[in-house]
């Protein structure tokens, strides 16, 4: 639980000042090697730091996910709603969040659920 609060208490302190649009949000199909070795499959949500620049969010699912971003005031929201899930095949999901001095925070829905990652890794 400590572990939980860190990672959010981590984000908000790094996303503080941080820009976020629509348009810097983004699916993407291929992780650079460095990225992709420190996903871990066996967490279902984790956001890796592209060296200030940005953040890898990997979603894990056994299903279509549909993304939808919304901003709120400082606060960048970004919806992941699962579908059709089928239970033996898990498949990474892997979106690029750019940043700028803007939002303040960043949060994330699962299926109309406020998440936290589970794990954040730095680059």
């Amino acid at each position: 639980m400590k572990r939980l609060i860190f990672s959010l208490l981590f984000v908000v302190l790094v996303l503080t000042g941080c820009n976020l649009s629509q348009e810097g949000f983004s699916e993407i199909e291929n992780l650079p090697n460095k990225v992709q070795e420190t996903v871990d499959p066996e967490i279902r949500l984790q956001a890796i730091t592209d060296e200030g620049k940005g953040y890898y969010i990997v979603f894990h699912s056994s299903g279509e996910v549909e993304t939808e971003v919304e901003v709120q005031e400082e606060t960048m929201l970004i919806n992941l709603t699962e579908s059709n899930l089928q239970e033996d095949n898990i498949k990474q999901h892997t979106y690029y969040l750019a940043t700028t001095p803007k939002f303040k925070m960043m949060e994330v829905f699962v299926n109309g659920v406020s998440t936290p990652f589970d794990n954040i890794t730095l680059q």
